[in-house]
């Protein structure tokens, strides 16, 4: 990667970092980032406020572990270990979003109580068992609950989301803290319904095919609707 692409890249770090904090989702220095750069990643520095990071703070690594600059995240390892084993996503986020927690204090996976749920990829958004942080044991428990998946939740400690990019880990991120909210919210009722798997196939299958807010034109839906000026 170029130095420019590089130094650009880290720029958008910190501008997410940021967003981080004011959406609400993360809090002082907790969380930590990460994206791929060809043989390496660039993550997040150790204990420094995002509102006085900078494009240079952001520490350069390569998978075995050693780094240029800064001390990493302890986080350093999931965020490793995940780039490592999932070529289909480039970004890692990590935050301790208020509501995700609450259900993570509990081992609380997220089910299908809301369609929303398929985001992550699945019937559920699973809780990975707890492990001390900046563990290997952490990692390997992250790793296990993205099996499948976009996003988890971290036992006793917050979420993970993934994504192609910055601002696609950002809004899943984003998007898991207000399932999280909705489903506490939901359990002061009782135990919601749960759409079966079968719903959540065909679900899961319409968010690819609509591809990030693309239209579908699968099985009927939006068959009315067209482009003003269009045939047809």
């Amino acid at each position: 990667m170029a130095a420019s692409d590089t130094q650009a890249l880290r720029r958008e770090m910190v501008d997410i970092c940021r967003r981080m904090n004011a959406s609400g989702i993360n809090q002082g220095t907790a969380g930590n980032l990460s994206v791929r750069t060809g043989d390496g990643f660039l993550i997040t520095p150790s204990s420094m406020p995002y509102e006085t990071m900078t494009p240079e703070d952001i520490v350069e690594m390569d998978f075995d572990g050693t780094y240029v600059g800064r001390r990493p995240s302890s986080e350093w390892r999931f965020h490793r270990d995940i780039l490592r084993r999932r070529d289909d996503i480039d970004v890692v986020l990590h935050c301790h979003s208020v509501y995700a927690t609450t259900l993570a204090c509990h081992h609380k996976r997220i089910p299908a109580f809301h369609y929303m749920v398929g985001v992550a990829g699945g019937n559920d958004i699973r809780c990975a068992g707890y492990a001390t942080f900046g563990t290997q044991a952490l990692s390997d428990n992250a790793l296990t609950a993205l099996e499948g998946r976009l996003a988890c939740l971290l036992g006793q400690h917050g979420q993970i989301a993934l994504g192609k990019t910055l601002e696609a880990a950002l809004w899943l991120a984003i998007e898991v803290e207000t399932l999280s909210r909705l489903y506490v919210q939901a359990l002061t009722l009782g135990d919601p319904p749960v759409l079966p798997d079968d719903e959540m196939e065909r679900v899961i299958g319409q968010m690819r095919r609509m591809s990030y807010g693309l239209a579908p034109d699968a099985e009927g839906v939006n068959d009315i609707a067209r482009p003003r000026g269009g045939a047809g």
